[in-house]
This record gives structure tokens, sequence and C-alpha cells, in this order.
């Protein structure tokens, strides 16, 4: 049974108020907050182990300790074959243009690259200047309009013979869909192509296993599962060994650290290492057994959340289709929860998306406005010159008072005003 007293007890952040309100973080999608355990692994490795590395000193015997069992830790949580496969960066944003930059050179003019109006401009702008470069053409894979969900057979259709790369999304970060990566992949591979998976939005919400999903790269980003602002790549061994990415020269020449340039955020790693270990921790007991494995352990702990958040989320969307005027993009039905992450946008009428963002500042709920990046898709649905939409983004910390909070701010605002004669 997933206890949320408990988990919040683990999180200083969550003791903070705002003019005498305690604060609500709906802000998860754009960056969770840190557990206290999260917090002890940097300061104590900046405080006892902080160095650069390939030194013969203790501090850097300790960091490249650290750092290789930061790479289990990932390789574990996103079911890697190796710690080699796992490459460390500032963000999935820097990481993905990384390996676009690698990728342009393999391709020719006409060559095909798959990209969705549902995905992070992450995983959308790196491709389209990969085509800019290289002379390949972009293929687009459109949404339904009814529940913002990706056309998937659609999308299938446009890969064949030339199409030499395909980046989807594994969950929206603006309207929460869950995409079929798994059949996406089956298909590319099958064509040959390279696959590209944006898991940044899905990585908080549901295991990730990418030998079985088969793709060629994943992406994620720490600070969206409880840690700090660190980007992680999945790559096949074999695709890091052969792409050539742009270092220095006495930068090493193997994966996974000749993708790593420059000096590593070494404390925030070791953060990144601590939020995989409090995945498990967060599951309660049941996923602390000394029996699991570390990956066992994070599968507990995001199953066990996941099974929770999608209580928030039916509670979240029974009460904004009771605001009058509000209107929720996505997937509402109750009964393909499972079909999407805790990530949940909308408009009011009549209130621009900032200051319906900027009036539950004032009450101490923490939502986001705008595009948050998905821009394209904000484009396709006609949002984009009209401010965006409001994100409320679920995490398992959240409570159900605070998603009542948050609808009775909403409902606050919806009514008219009341006339004195």
């Amino acid at each position: 049974m997933f206890d949320p007293a408990l988990v919040r007890r683990l999180f200083p952040a969550l003791q903070q108020t705002h003019e005498g309100f305690p604060v609500a973080f709906f802000d998860g999608p754009a960056g969770t907050q840190c557990p206290q355990m999260v917090l002890d692994a940097m300061l104590g490795y900046l405080v006892h182990d902080n160095a650069n590395r390939a030194a013969a000193f203790a501090t850097s015997v300790r960091t490249e300790r650290m750092l290789a069992d930061a790479r289990q830790a990932m390789a574990d949580m996103l079911g890697a074959r190796s710690a080699d496969e796992i490459v460390f960066g500032p963000n999935m944003t820097t990481l993905t243009i990384a390996v676009a930059h690698a990728i342009t050179p393999r391709l020719s003019p006409g060559d095909e690259i798959v990209v969705t109006r549902l995905d992070h401009d992450a995983n959308i702008t790196p491709w389209v200047l990969s085509a800019r470069q290289s002379g390949a053409v972009i293929r687009w894979a459109d949404i339904r309009d009814e529940d913002c969900t990706l056309d998937t057979d659609a999308l299938l259709d446009l890969i064949g013979d030339r199409t030499r790369v395909v980046a989807v999304g594994y969950a929206s970060n603006s309207v929460g869909t869950v995409n079929d990566v798994r059949r996406i992949v089956k298909r590319a591979r099958e064509a040959g192509a390279l696959t590209f998976v944006d898991g940044v939005q899905y990585a908080p919400h549901g295991a990730i296993d990418v030998q079985a999903l088969g793709c060629d790269f994943l992406a994620c980003s720490a600070y969206k599962f409880y840690g700090p602002h660190v980007g992680v790549l999945y790559g096949r061994y074999d695709l890091l060994e052969s792409l050539e990415p742009w270092k220095v020269r006495p930068a090493p020449g193997l994966p996974p650290s000749k993708f790593e340039t420059g000096t590593l955020d070494f404390e925030g790693i070791a953060g990144a290492r601590a939020a995989v270990e409090y995945l498990g921790v967060a599951g309660g007991s049941k996923c602390r057994a000394n029996a699991l494995t570390r990956r066992e352990r994070v599968i507990c702990g995001l199953e066990a959340g996941a099974r929770y958040e999608r209580e928030l989320t039916a509670r979240l969307l029974d009460g904004l289709e009771s605001v009058k005027g509000l209107r929720v993009y996505g997937i509402t039905d109750r009964n393909r929860l499972d079909e999407r992450v805790a990530v949940v946008s909308f408009t009011l009428d009549g209130h621009h998306p900032r200051h319906v963002a900027e009036s539950l500042a004032a009450r101490a709920v923490q939502v986001c406005d705008g595009h948050y990046y998905a821009l394209t898709l904000l484009e396709r649905l006609s949002l984009a010159d009209r401010g965006g939409m409001v994100r409320v983004g679920l995490a398992h910390y959240n409570t159900a008072e605070e998603i009542d909070r948050l609808v009775a701010a909403l409902d606050a605002l919806a009514a008219p005003e009341m006339v004195v004669v």
C-alpha cells in the first residue's frame, strides 16, 4: 500500500509555505522536488569526495567509483545490458543534440527522419536541424484531435525503405499520452532505422526496459524522477562506439565517456544515483526487501507510485470537469488512465493561461503555463498564439487535499463576479 504521508516526510521542500498557504507542487513535469537522501548524497560528495577524474589521490579514486556505480544504477533502472551504455550530461536536450549531430554524417539527401507532432521540441528540432544539414526529409506523424493521442497506424505507414531515424516520445510532457513505443520501435527495426526515444516524462511514472523495447537510444532526466538537474542517455554500445561525437583530443575515445564533453556534474550524478535508490524506498517496505535486486526495487516503487497517481488523476479530472468553462486536452476516459501519465493540461474560457497560473500561485498552488517546449503540439491545437495551456503535473508526493485546493481555486476564478445593486 503506497503511503503518501510517509513519502512526504522525506521531502524538506514540501514543508514550505507561501503567504500563509502550504505550497502544493504541481510542476513535476518541469522538475520534481528532491528527497533528503538525494540532498545528502550531493552534499556528502562535495564534502568528502569532491575531485576531478583520472588522478591517483583518494578523492579522485572515490569519484571514479561513484561515477561507475551511478552508471550501473541508471543501467539497472533502464534495463540496459551494461553500465557502459549510460551517458551523463546536463539535460536531455543537450544529449539529444549530441546524438543527432553524430548521426547526421550517416544521412544522405532523400533519406527520411520520422518525428511526431506530440513531442517535446528536444526530440523534434535536433532532427529537423540534422535533416537540414544532410538533405534528409522530415516526415511528420500526426495526432488524433479528440484525445491528443498519436496516430500510431499512420506513423507506422510513414516508415519505409528510406527511413533512417524514428524519434518518438514515450509519454507526452504536455497532455500525458503514453505512446505504443514498443510497436513503433519494432517497425523501425524491421525497416533498418534507428530509434531515439524521449523517456523524460515516462521515467517518473513507469518502469522502462530498453532491451525489451529494442530502442537504440533513450534519454531521460534525473530531475523529473526526484533527482538533481542531470540528463541521462542510454545508447546501444555498438552505436555509441561507432558514432563520432565532437570532442577534444585528450577526452576518452570509448563509450560512454567520449560523449561526455568536459568535466561532469559529479555532485549531480551522485544525486542521480541516490534518486534511483529513492524510487525503491518510496514504494514502502515491500519494495525494500533485501532479496530484491536494485532494478526490482525500482520497478516495485514505480508501480506503487503509478497506482496512486492514477487515483489522483481520476480525482483531478473529476474536479477539473466540474469547473465552468474549463477544457481538458488529452485522454479523460477513466478506463484508459493506464494510457496516460499524471500530466493534465487545460484551458479556461475567458482567462489567459498565465493569468490562471498567477492566480493559483497567489494561493501557493504551483502549476506551469505556456507551451512547455511542446511547441509543435500547441501549434497543432491552435493554442500557441493564445498563451498555450495550464499544466498540472502530479507526482507521488501530491495529495487529494492539494487537488481539492486546486479545483476550489479554479472554481473561484471561473465563477462570475457578484453584481451588487
